[in-house]
Formats: structure tokens, C-alpha cells, sequence
């Protein structure tokens, strides 16, 4: 019966390597040291429902809040109120929703070490990202809205805007 050999490709006398024959074969061995990983984050398994709800919320707000940046620099009006004020009342609560996912954002990502997680079907994790480039949008567009003109519009609808 022939013996197999095998030649290592590190030599047996580099540090941490180490050969293991047995009478059919030569092992090569190295020296492993396990590393530990400690993740703080929660684990998805969290509410889904509320998650679900939150990515969608967030999503959906996200785009109002972009549709009132472009009205705003182009008119120097935020959204009209619409019929019954309900589209100015879904712009505000539009920025308020941006706003509460960024401070969870920012909440979770003190108290874990992380943001939060992607969610079903990544829609948090995804309302989560365009809610930071929303903020990043308000903050350009009110600079260039509060240079030009030299004011932001109020909350309430205005006779300089819808009189």
C-alpha cells in the first residue's frame, strides 16, 4: 500500500502551524484563535406589525415631505391646505413622522450600536435611510428658502400664500 504525502503549504516550523500525520495521510493544522462578536442590536423577530406599519408610515411621509420641499422652493409656499385642510394637515404630520424616525434612529443606535433593523420586506430600514435624506433636503431647501426670502413660512396657512 503507497502512503500519500502531502506537502503543507507553510513549513512546520512557522509559529502557530502545526502537522498531524496518521499512517494514511499528513494534516496541516493551523493555530486558530476564536474571535467573539457581540452585537447588542434586537433581532428582527421584533413587532413586525409595528415595523411594517413604521417603514410604511415613514415611507409614505418621506414623499409628502419631498413633494412640500419642491412646492416650497419653486412657489415659496409649503403644500395648500387642501380640501378641509387635510393635505396641509398630512404635510405637517409628514414632517413630524420624518422627525419620530429619526429619533428612533438615533435612540436605537445609542443604546445598541446600530440603527434599526431592516424590518419586513426592509421597509424600515429603507424609511429609515430616506428620512436622513429627507432631513439633509429640509435643511438645504429651508438655508436657500431663509436666505432668499429671509423668513420660513409659519405652519399655518398664510394671506402671503392662500389668501
Amino acid at each position: 500500500m503507497a502512503s500519500l504525502t502531502l506537502h503543507p503549504l507553510f513549513p512546520a516550523t512557522a509559529p502557530g502551524v502545526s502537522t498531524t500525520s496518521t499512517p494514511s495521510r499528513d494534516i496541516l493544522r493551523r493555530g486558530t484563535r476564536r474571535l467573539t462578536t457581540t452585537c447588542k442590536a434586537e433581532p428582527s423577530g421584533g413587532n413586525s406589525t409595528l415595523e411594517l406599519a413604521a417603514g410604511a408610515a415613514g415611507l409614505a411621509s418621506s414623499s409628502v415631505v419631498a413633494w412640500s420641499l419642491y412646492t416650497l422652493k419653486t412657489t415659496g409656499c409649503g403644500l395648500p391646505p387642501g380640501p378641509g385642510g387635510a393635505l396641509g394637515a398630512a404635510e405637517g404630520v409628514s414632517y413630524l413622522v420624518v422627525a419620530a424616525l429619526i429619533g428612533w434612529s438615533l435612540t436605537t443606535k445609542v443604546r445598541t450600536g446600530s440603527g434599526l433593523p431592516a424590518g419586513p420586506f426592509g421597509l424600515l430600514g429603507a424609511a429609515e435611510g430616506v428620512s436622513y435624506l429627507a432631513a439633509a433636503a429640509i435643511a438645504v431647501v429651508f438655508g436657500f428658502q431663509f436666505f432668499e426670502v429671509g423668513s420660513l413660512p409659519g405652519p399655518l396657512p398664510s394671506d402671503q400664500c392662500f389668501g
